[in-house]
Protein backbone atom coordinates (compact mmCIF):
# COMPACT_ATOMS: atom_id res chain seq x y z
CA UNK A 1 0.00 0.00 0.00
CA UNK A 2 0.85 3.43 -0.50
CA UNK A 3 0.21 5.70 2.03
CA UNK A 4 -0.24 9.49 1.69
CA UNK A 5 1.47 10.84 4.81
CA UNK A 6 1.99 14.86 3.28
CA UNK A 7 0.35 17.45 4.83
CA UNK A 8 -1.51 18.65 2.19
CA UNK A 9 -2.23 22.85 4.13
CA UNK A 10 1.01 23.25 3.70
CA UNK A 11 2.77 26.67 3.65
CA UNK A 12 4.92 24.83 0.69
CA UNK A 13 1.81 24.10 -1.27
CA UNK A 14 0.57 26.61 -3.58
CA UNK A 15 -2.15 28.61 -2.63
CA UNK A 16 -4.90 26.76 -5.48
CA UNK A 17 -3.94 23.54 -3.87
CA UNK A 18 -5.19 24.86 -0.28
CA UNK A 19 -8.42 26.71 -1.28
CA UNK A 20 -9.88 24.68 -3.75
CA UNK A 21 -13.27 22.38 -2.82
CA UNK A 22 -13.10 19.30 -0.67
CA UNK A 23 -14.81 17.26 -3.25
CA UNK A 24 -12.48 18.95 -6.30
CA UNK A 25 -9.65 17.95 -4.18
CA UNK A 26 -11.24 14.50 -3.96
CA UNK A 27 -11.98 14.28 -7.49
CA UNK A 28 -8.21 15.02 -7.95
CA UNK A 29 -6.61 12.66 -5.67
CA UNK A 30 -8.79 10.27 -7.17
CA UNK A 31 -8.05 10.27 -10.20
CA UNK A 32 -4.33 10.52 -10.05
CA UNK A 33 -3.94 6.58 -9.00
CA UNK A 34 -5.58 3.46 -10.87
CA UNK A 35 -6.89 2.28 -7.03
CA UNK A 36 -7.89 5.43 -4.33
CA UNK A 37 -8.78 4.48 -1.12
CA UNK A 38 -10.14 7.25 1.74
CA UNK A 39 -9.30 5.99 4.79
CA UNK A 40 -9.29 6.76 8.74
CA UNK A 41 -6.45 4.95 10.75
CA UNK A 42 -8.47 3.42 13.47
CA UNK A 43 -11.37 2.13 11.06
CA UNK A 44 -12.02 -1.82 10.84
CA UNK A 45 -14.06 -1.64 8.13
CA UNK A 46 -10.83 0.66 6.01
CA UNK A 47 -8.00 -1.93 7.02
CA UNK A 48 -10.42 -5.33 5.81
CA UNK A 49 -10.76 -3.16 2.41
CA UNK A 50 -6.81 -2.11 2.38
CA UNK A 51 -6.27 -5.95 2.99
CA UNK A 52 -8.76 -7.33 0.43
CA UNK A 53 -6.58 -5.28 -2.14
CA UNK A 54 -3.03 -6.21 -0.82
CA UNK A 55 -4.48 -9.75 -1.15
CA UNK A 56 -5.77 -9.53 -4.26
CA UNK A 57 -1.92 -7.93 -5.50
CA UNK A 58 -3.15 -4.15 -5.89
CA UNK A 59 -1.24 -1.49 -4.37
CA UNK A 60 -3.38 0.78 -3.41
CA UNK A 61 -2.91 4.21 -2.47
CA UNK A 62 -4.93 5.23 0.73
CA UNK A 63 -5.28 8.85 2.11
CA UNK A 64 -5.88 8.93 6.02
CA UNK A 65 -8.45 11.44 6.34
CA UNK A 66 -7.47 11.76 10.31
CA UNK A 67 -3.59 12.56 9.56
CA UNK A 68 -4.81 15.36 7.02
CA UNK A 69 -5.19 19.34 8.21
CA UNK A 70 -8.41 19.34 5.80
CA UNK A 71 -9.36 15.50 6.69
CA UNK A 72 -12.34 16.33 8.13
CA UNK A 73 -13.92 18.50 5.35
CA UNK A 74 -13.13 15.98 3.14
CA UNK A 75 -14.83 13.06 5.33
CA UNK A 76 -17.88 15.76 5.65
CA UNK A 77 -17.92 15.71 1.40
CA UNK A 78 -17.78 11.68 1.23
CA UNK A 79 -20.53 11.74 3.15
CA UNK A 80 -22.39 13.67 0.77
CA UNK A 81 -20.80 12.07 -2.40
CA UNK A 82 -22.23 9.03 -0.26
CA UNK A 83 -25.37 10.23 0.86
CA UNK A 84 -24.34 8.16 3.63
CA UNK A 85 -23.66 8.80 7.52
CA UNK A 86 -20.20 6.64 7.14
CA UNK A 87 -17.97 8.51 5.31
CA UNK A 88 -14.93 6.14 5.06
CA UNK A 89 -14.09 3.61 3.53
CA UNK A 90 -14.39 5.18 -0.26
CA UNK A 91 -12.81 3.37 -3.07
CA UNK A 92 -12.12 4.95 -6.33
CA UNK A 93 -10.59 3.14 -8.99
CA UNK A 94 -9.60 4.39 -12.43
CA UNK A 95 -10.88 7.62 -10.77
CA UNK A 96 -13.98 6.76 -11.07
CA UNK A 97 -16.33 5.97 -7.67
CA UNK A 98 -16.74 2.76 -6.45
CA UNK A 99 -18.59 3.39 -3.08
CA UNK A 100 -18.02 2.26 0.39
CA UNK A 101 -16.96 -1.35 2.23
CA UNK A 102 -20.79 -2.79 0.91
CA UNK A 103 -20.19 -1.82 -2.77
CA UNK A 104 -16.72 -2.92 -3.24
CA UNK A 105 -17.68 -6.63 -1.56
CA UNK A 106 -20.59 -6.89 -3.79
CA UNK A 107 -18.49 -6.01 -6.40
CA UNK A 108 -15.56 -8.83 -5.35
CA UNK A 109 -18.53 -11.53 -4.91
CA UNK A 110 -20.39 -10.83 -7.95
CA UNK A 111 -16.67 -10.81 -9.93
CA UNK A 112 -17.12 -7.30 -11.58
CA UNK A 113 -13.92 -6.16 -8.88
CA UNK A 114 -11.04 -7.85 -10.90
CA UNK A 115 -11.89 -6.28 -14.49
CA UNK A 116 -12.19 -3.21 -13.05
CA UNK A 117 -9.18 -3.17 -11.54
CA UNK A 118 -7.63 -4.68 -14.84
CA UNK A 119 -9.33 -1.46 -16.84
CA UNK A 120 -7.90 0.70 -14.39
CA UNK A 121 -4.24 -0.81 -14.97
CA UNK A 122 -3.93 -2.04 -11.02
CA UNK A 123 -3.92 -5.14 -11.47
CA UNK A 124 -2.11 -7.13 -15.05
CA UNK A 125 -3.68 -10.95 -14.58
Amino acid sequence: MHYQTQHWGSYNLPTSVIVDDPLERIGRLASENAVVIFSISTCCMCHVVKRLFCGMGVNPTVYELDEDPRGKEMEKALMGLLGSSSAVPVVFIGGKLVGAMDRVMASHINGTLVPLLKEAGALWL
